[in-house]
């Protein structure tokens, strides 16, 4: 009955896992639904005047995902909050993340929502838009799915063997070459191989 003449919609801490129903408010300016439980299979009504969206404290993983989905259902917005999600990744969520992790997410955002004049907790400065414009299509962590095929136990057994040192030892005068695996867990932090790649070799 009165969805219509609504503009503002707080939703939050309502267990949610969807917005289901909203819908019925056609011209929202606002909404609000942080600390609720909703995923990747979030689906987005047009909204057409909805300027700003926070989705602190959910369970948003692929932001590429919802950034295309807001690009596509929300041409309006300029203010958008994501905190608390694994999507968007700072010290606060998470401790392995860094400043350098948070800021490559913004430039990701704002290439792709240049519109933003407000993400998170800060606003959109002059800087932070040009640079997302230039490179921001790039600053996008892209993971591999874990796949195993060995079972847990079987891992266990197999990486026993795993060292990069011989298994036994030789006589000094004796230089023949040994090959064996190394268990390393490569995280991508600190890392300056990309310095080294230059703009003709994209």
């Amino acid at each position: 009955m009165y969805g219509k003449n609504v503009t503002s919609l707080d939703l939050s801490f309502n267990k949610l896992y969807s917005l289901e129903g909203v819908e019925n408010f056609p011209n929202l300016t606002e909404l609000v639904v942080d600390n609720n439980k909703i995923d990747d299979s979030l689906i987005l009504s047009e909204m057409p005047y909805l300027h700003t969206l926070s989705l602190n404290n959910n369970r948003i993983t692929n932001l590429d995902l919802l950034v295309k989905k807001i690009k596509s259902k929300l041409p309006k917005l300029q203010y958008l909050s994501l905190l608390g999600n694994i999507a968007c990744p700072n010290e606060l969520s998470d401790s392995e993340k860094d400043e350098e992790d948070y800021q490559r997410y913004r430039y990701f955002v704002l290439h792709h929502l240049p519109n933003l004049k407000f993400l998170d907790s800060r606003i959109v400065n002059d800087e932070e838009w040009i640079e997302g414009k230039r490179r921001g299509q790039y600053m996008n962590i892209a993971r591999p799915k874990a796949c195993y095929s060995l079972s847990a136990v079987e891992e266990k057994k197999e990486n026993k063997y795993n060292t990069p040192l011989p298994h036994k030892f030789r006589n000094p005068d004796d230089h023949q070459g040994i090959y064996s695996r190394c268990v390393y867990k490569y995280t991508g932090k600190q890392s300056e191989g990309n310095r080294f790649i230059r703009n003709n070799d994209l």
